[in-house]
């Protein structure tokens, strides 16, 4: 009989937000898989949970993602963790929850704390609709083509970005998306949390100026709406996209898809332009 694979959220910070039966299912459980095991036994040891540990780390997912799948159809119940978070939510455990779900075995979600919903709680920016986005691409070129597919979005953009990249991307955001409200949280849940709102050139003149560490949490306002829009302005807002790159097609079906016009008369218009 296969074992049970569980899905068990940790902590994106401070210990304390671990759930009573997180704890449980991670004391109860045969192995534990753990994304960098290094970093996995300081939340272990804080609880004196002693398990046997696998690392799916890297370059490793692949294989090690077999190997525990043997584990499962052994028979043994294993809990899948990350560095902290959810698996699988831009962090590794993929590879392994769809295997395990390809072979039949019971997966089973522990929820816990999500650096996504929490930064959302206290932006203060709309949350009934949201679109996330995790890591942009590291590479400028391919970050900018992003954040300009991106940038017609009317929902609210949540995103995650490292510390050597951060001003990078907040200059990108500007560039590309204008004065937008921003919210950046850094370290979240940690000592030295720090949340800095505002339009994003006043954010990121606040950032330059602290010291950049830790991870960081991108809330960002998505593309205002506009109750009424002329020809003029659609047209305006075609020229403002190819300026930044966009084909004029592409161009056109943004702009027509967002506001619900005709795609052919915006071309037609378009050519004008």
């Amino acid at each position: 009989m296969n074992g049970a694979l569980y899905i068990v959220s940790t902590p994106i910070g401070n210990l304390e937000d671990i759930t009573l039966r997180a704890l449980r299912i991670l004391k109860d459980v045969d192995v534990i898989a753990a994304e960098d095991t290094r970093h996995s036994l300081k939340l272990l040891n804080h609880y004196n949970i002693k398990k046997p540990l696998i690392s799916y780390w890297g370059e490793k997912e692949k294989v090690k993602a077999e190997e525990t799948l043997q584990r499962l159809k052994d028979g043994r119940s294993v809990a899948l963790i990350s560095d902290a978070g959810t698996p699988g939510i831009s962090d590794p455990g993929a590879v392994l929850i769809k295997r395990a779900l390809e072979e039949g075995i019971r997966v089973i979600p522990i929820p816990g704390p999500s650096a996504v919903i929490t930064a959302l709680s206290l932006s203060g920016l709309p949350t009934v609709e949201f679109t996330f986005c995790g890591f942009l691409p590291p590479k400028e070129s391919q970050r900018k083509k992003a954040l300009q597919r991106l940038s017609t979005e009317q929902r609210t953009l949540v995103l995650y970005e490292a510390p050597h990249r951060i001003l990078e991307t907040l200059d990108d955001i500007l560039e590309i998306m204008g004065q937008r409200h921003i919210v950046v949280i850094k370290e979240l849940t940690k000592l030295y949390e720090e949340v800095l709102r505002g339009p994003v050139p006043e954010v990121l003149k606040r950032l330059a100026q602290t010291t950049i560490a830790g991870e960081y949490v991108i809330v960002l306002e998505g593309r205002p709406e506009k109750k009424e829009l002329n020809m003029d302005d659609a047209l305006e807002e075609i020229r403002e996209l190819m300026r930044k790159g966009f084909g004029r097609k592409e161009a056109v079906k943004r702009i027509a898809e967002a506001y619900s016009l005709s795609k052919k008369e915006l071309y037609d218009k378009s050519l004008g332009v």
